[in-house]
């Protein structure tokens, strides 16, 4: 191990929403007109950090290089 090696290796993990395609023609035409104002107010109602969590979340791991080669083989945990 070099003098510039600390023997740690930081994870990060980003998990949000995968954005689809959306066709403005067709959902123009199966929403209601009070489509927006439905969603404005679930959204008021909701817990912002629900809200967040189901949207983007991102994490930061300092691993030890045991703890690292752990998670090289089981990412997940499983």
């Amino acid at each position: 191990m070099s003098a510039n090696d600390s023997g740690r290796y930081i994870v990060r993990i980003e998990v949000f929403a995968a954005a689809d395609h959306i066709d403005l023609d067709q959902a123009r035409s199966n929403s209601s007109p009070n489509a927006l104002e439905e969603v404005l107010r679930d959204l008021k109602q909701a817990n912002p950090d629900e809200i967040e969590d189901r949207t983007y979340r991102q994490m930061r791991y300092d691993l030890c290089d045991r703890c690292r080669r752990s998670f090289l083989i089981d990412p997940l945990g499983g």
